[in-house]
């Protein structure tokens, strides 16, 4: 496998973390470099990760990961997308009620939703002359980049349409759910 091929997988592994990064910034009263960070540094950091873990636990294991896989990254994006859905009605002071999906919990189901697919690529790279360790970088990189770019792009958004776009950005993280488990279930 080149490079080339690497970086593609790479921009479409990032695909999921720059949607939920559009809808996480939309939801951003201000969108400060911690936030930033956080969410940019935790999706690379586990799109970085994935691959490596999936590769080690190689073949044996990919059946059983692959039978569910799907269903946890569809909970995970339909918790976190739900509650900002309900959370675009419920508040009556946006900044008095305002939860911080770049922490905590939330932070990590989102890091973990987004970053399946890439365990299921390392269980395939396991598999093929591949040097891990860079693919993995590689594929951490993108995700990061693509993940404040998202962050930034769903801000400008939330600035001019405040509300809307929170229910859309919950909306597009049920959507994702509902499209893995789809894509897993017609193969």
């Amino acid at each position: 496998m080149n490079i080339f091929a690497i970086i593609g997988i790479a921009f479409g592994l990032a695909m999921d973390a720059f949607a939920v990064a559009i809808a996480v910034g939309s939801r951003m009263n201000r969108l400060t470099v911690r936030p930033l960070f956080r969410l940019s540094f935790h999706f690379g950091l586990f799109q970085f990760m994935m691959p490596i873990i999936g590769w080690l636990i190689g073949s044996q294991i990919a059946r059983l990961v692959h039978n569910f896989d799907h269903w946890v990254a569809f909970g995970l994006l339909s918790i976190i997308g739900s509650k900002m859905i309900y959370e675009s009605f419920t508040k009556h002071e946006r900044k008095a009620s305002f939860n911080d999906p770049t922490r905590k919990w939330s932070l990590l189901m989102l890091s973990i939703a987004t970053s399946i697919d890439a365990l299921a690529v390392g269980l395939g790279i396991a598999f093929l002359d591949v040097k891990i360790i860079l693919a993995s970088l590689i594929i951490g990189v993108v995700a990061a980049i693509m993940t404040m770019i998202g962050m930034v792009f769903g801000r400008i958004l939330g600035t001019r349409f405040g509300r809307i776009m929170e229910i859309v950005g919950g909306s597009i993280l049920i959507v994702i759910g509902i499209n893995i488990v789809v894509g897993h279930l017609i193969r």
